[in-house]
């Protein structure tokens, strides 16, 4: 099947039509999805979000909900599974929202499967010659989407937040290993030190 026949498609907000020049045109501050969010996982961190002024009350539909699916629309072409903690935010046009409505595709497995060599191969394929490569609805829509039962697909997504998981503590293992190094290697170095000046 294709993307656009079991998503809604659609761009975040162009952010220069809304956003408040000087401060008495403020009439909201919004929490501002950026690409420095997206870790290259397709995994939301949410230690900072940039603010952003608004000149207006913005609609529902720029801010992202429980379910959405946000893709990158530019290289590299990542895909984020929004859950209800990442709810809020607001999408910029660097961004496709994705509304899966077909009940046979969950969600989860759509960020996932977009995410896949497979897909990013294709995009790589279709936004070949173009000097700023980036890809449009008409492309989104065309994805086509690997259709599996819903147990294979849940197992699938169980399986890829499981991997997430071990990568995250296999990175933070790697921090603490390279500070253990640099706390032994300088007692070593201020140890050896003194011993030569007694």
């Amino acid at each position: 099947m294709l993307l656009g026949e079991i998503a809604e498609v659609k761009t975040g907000l162009v952010l220069s039509r809304k956003k408040a020049e000087v401060d008495y045109e403020v009439q909201a501050t919004y929490d501002l999805l950026t690409l420095k969010n997206i870790t290259e996982d397709g995994v939301i961190q949410t230690d900072s979000f940039d603010q952003f002024k608004s000149n207006d009350i913005l609609d529902d539909h720029y801010f992202t909900s429980k379910g959405d699916v946000l893709m990158r629309l530019s290289q590299p072409n990542m895909a984020v599974y929004i859950d209800e903690e990442k709810s809020g935010l607001l999408i910029p046009s660097y961004f496709a929202i994705l509304k899966v409505h077909h009940s046979d595709f969950l969600p989860q497995y759509v960020a996932w499967y977009l995410n896949s060599d497979k897909v990013k191969k294709e995009l790589e394929r279709s936004q070949a010659g173009s000097r700023i490569p980036s890809m449009n609805q008409n492309v989104m829509n065309g994805l086509p989407i690997a259709k599996l039962s819903l147990d294979k697909q849940k197992a699938l997504v169980d399986m890829w937040k499981l991997h997430l998981r071990e990568k995250t503590l296999y990175q933070q293992l790697i921090k603490e290993k390279e500070q253990w190094f640099k706390g032994i290697s300088n007692f070593i170095i201020n140890g050896t030190l003194e011993e030569e000046t007694v």
